[in-house]
């Protein structure tokens, strides 16, 4: 059998040496042979998978000790286990980027005080062209943002009034920021209940609601169903929240374009919603700067306005109030077929 010598095979496994000597010491890739006089260690060629599949697991961060029992699996089980690790690890990420956020948000907020900041918004609610009864409801204060949008037939109104009604009881800002995630969540379980009260018979209405709730430059978000919040910061517009729909799940799993999402004729059916079961809603803590414009609107805007045009409005609306009226005036020259609701705030020194 014709044997490579640790360097070429080092080459052709893209491994160094020391890391090869390392793998021989923790027993996890051994040589085939070692010459007794110089101790120099020799390969096989059959040996190049396993080196190849360890060289790759090291790349992507695996520890050697979860190396070695991957490379003692049948490909099956390796694909298996290789797979589990990786959603654990994302996972582990996720949990420390909220954690890293979250104090960022605290050592920010140190530096500024409950009273230097505001927000400076501007509301509009006007029902669609071809509707004739609005569902939608938003609301804007110094303190809260938000958006909901009910169902169409009755109770849909009252469903998303009492969305946003459930968490007007957060609003006062001398309320401790510390708890201000949990204090939203606890309020969006509240918001359930009243939209599951208004149930009449069989018919139980629901609805969205995207809300933002600010403790000085500290923000929590909140978000069930397809409204949506918008931040431009620095020139920049970001989206903050994901659609909860039918159709953005088919493009989560690679079955649909956006293109096609855009096209879908279940482009509107919610796959969450407040009052349409077991709720879940997005929950994210955020820290806002001095100079941020946010939206926050219905899919009766943003399903007719592009991304390009939300963009150029916000970023060229000298104030909020240009800018509602303004979005509102680009739906309509879409044709409205949906309710438009739409929030723009500022984020303002007081």
């Amino acid at each position: 059998m014709e044997l490579l010598t640790i360097g070429a095979f080092a080459r052709a496994a893209r491994l160094t040496p020391k890391a090869l000597r390392l793998y021989d010491e923790l027993g996890l890739l051994p040589p085939a042979a070692v010459d007794p006089h110089s101790g120099y260690r020799y390969y096989a060629p059959a040996q190049l998978d396993r080196a190849r599949l360890i060289a790759a697991l090291r790349r992507a961060g695996m520890p050697l000790a979860e190396i070695q029992a991957v490379c003692g699996l049948p490909p099956d089980a390796a694909a298996e286990a290789v797979d589990a690790w990786w959603r654990q690890v994302s996972a582990d990420t996720v949990a420390r980027g909220r954690a890293v956020a979250l104090l960022v948000d605290q050592l920010t907020e140190r530096g500024t005080t409950m009273s230097d900041t505001t927000f400076r918004y501007a509301v509009r609610c006007e029902t669609g062209a071809v509707r004739d009864s609005n569902e939608d409801t938003a609301y804007a204060s110094a303190t809260l943002l938000a958006v909901a949008d009910g169902m169409r037939g009755p109770g849909g109104a009252a469903a998303s009034t009492a969305a946003v009604d459930a968490l007007r009881p957060l609003e006062p800002a001398e309320a401790p920021a510390g708890d201000l995630l949990a204090a939203l969540a606890d309020a969006v379980g509240a918001a359930d209940r009243a939209v599951r009260a208004h149930a009449a018979g069989d018919h139980q209405p629901v609805t969205t609601l995207t809300a933002i709730l600010r403790r000085g430059t500290r923000l929590a978000l909140v978000h069930v169903g397809d409204t949506r919040a918008y931040l431009l910061r620095g020139g920049e517009l970001s989206r903050l929240t994901q659609d909860h729909t039918y159709v953005q799940s088919l493009v989560d799993q690679g079955r649909l374009s956006l293109a096609e999402a855009g096209a879908h004729p279940q482009r509107a059916l919610l796959a969450r919603a407040l009052g349409a079961g077991e709720v879940e809603a997005d929950l994210a803590l955020r820290t806002a700067l001095p100079g941020d414009r946010y939206l926050l609107c219905s899919d009766g805007l943003a399903a007719v306005v592009g991304p390009e045009a939300l963009h150029a409005t916000l970023a060229g609306a000298d104030d909020p109030e240009t800018a509602v009226e303004r979005l509102v005036d680009l739906a309509y020259a879409a044709g409205a077929p949906d309710n438009v609701a739409c929030v723009v705030a500022d984020l303002v020194t007081a």
